[in-house]
């Protein structure tokens, strides 16, 4: 049987030290909000043909340090390229048209089109963001609470805070844009990692109904280690599908890489840090919280 509980102290320090540098970098610069947050310019240039897109990056990034790029995939070819940037007006953009004009001998109705995003609508999204991670938490919180206990939803809830902060600790250290397909992601991640918890959680219940006096860090030890398997297998299996589509699927690179980062944290949380944290609770309030049948 694994020795899980007993080095909670570690557990928790990794994923603190972790959370403490990207909290470090969060508050001295901030996060790295793209385009579809803090406004800008959205420009869709069509080569007519397939093109090596990190030859076409550098001459963007020469005019737009910030730009963030996709292929546009038509009938399986990607042939257009999306650039959304700040700071990126029409000057540069006619620049950027000109040196790909003459080095790919595009045709003068190679712009599709060239739009502005308001900082406004950045705002908007950003509200609507948190409403929607809140009323995803507190809905989870409510139906482990109800399926289970107490200390069942809060360990729960605590764990999906870990992931949403590891998360946001890798963007704002490493400073990778972060768009509304980054929301998207998150409440994908609070989704998975939920129902990878609510796993060991039901094999606690169960441990724990077979025999209620028990040492609660011997039925936690013991669920982990007959649902660790299954844990390692799922995480592994969906990983393998998500980093192939990242590199395979650039157009979705936004969605999958916090993706790719969440899937770890929440594999990690379920067994590290969200079985921990409900063992710490039940002996805190051993009398107040008996498991439901």
């Amino acid at each position: 049987m694994l020795k899980i509980i007993e080095k909670t102290k570690i557990w928790f320090s990794v994923s603190l030290i972790i959370i403490i540098i990207g909290m470090g970098f969060l508050f001295y610069r901030g996060l790295n909000f793209g385009i579809d947050f803090k406004g800008g310019t959205q420009v869709v240039i069509n080569f007519g043909k397939e093109f090596n897109k990190s030859e076409v990056d550098d001459i963007v990034k020469k005019y737009a340090p910030n730009a963030v790029t996709n292929t546009i995939t038509n009938d399986g070819k990607a042939e257009e390229l999306e650039i959304k940037a700040n700071n990126f007006d029409s000057s540069k953009v006619s620049e950027v048209i000109n040196e790909l004009k003459e080095k790919y001998s595009l045709g003068d109705d190679a712009l599709v089109s060239q739009d502005e995003i308001g900082a406004s609508i950045g705002k908007e999204l950003t509200k609507n963001s948190f409403i929607a991670l809140a009323i995803a938490i507190t809905c989870m919180l409510v139906y482990v609470g109800f399926r289970f206990e107490f200390n069942f939803g809060a360990a729960a809830i605590l764990a999906l805070v870990h992931d949403a902060l590891i998360t946001l600790s890798v963007y704002a250290i490493f400073y990778i844009p972060v768009n509304t397909p980054f929301i998207a992601a998150m409440l994908t991640i609070i989704g998975y990692s939920i129902n990878d918890t609510i796993v060991i959680f039901d094999r606690i219940r169960e441990n724990f109904k077979k025999n209620r006096r028990a040492d609660v860090v011997e039925v936690a030890d013991k669920s982990i280690t007959q649902t660790m398997a299954r844990s390692i297998n799922t995480t592994f299996t969906t990983l393998v599908t998500i980093v192939a589509v990242y590199i395979f699927v650039p157009t979705v690179r936004d969605f999958t890489f916090p993706l790719i980062i969440g899937i770890v944290s929440g594999a990690y949380s379920s067994i590290f840090i969200a079985s921990p944290i409900w063992v710490l609770l039940k002996k805190h309030r051993p009398k107040r919280n008996a498991v439901k049948a």
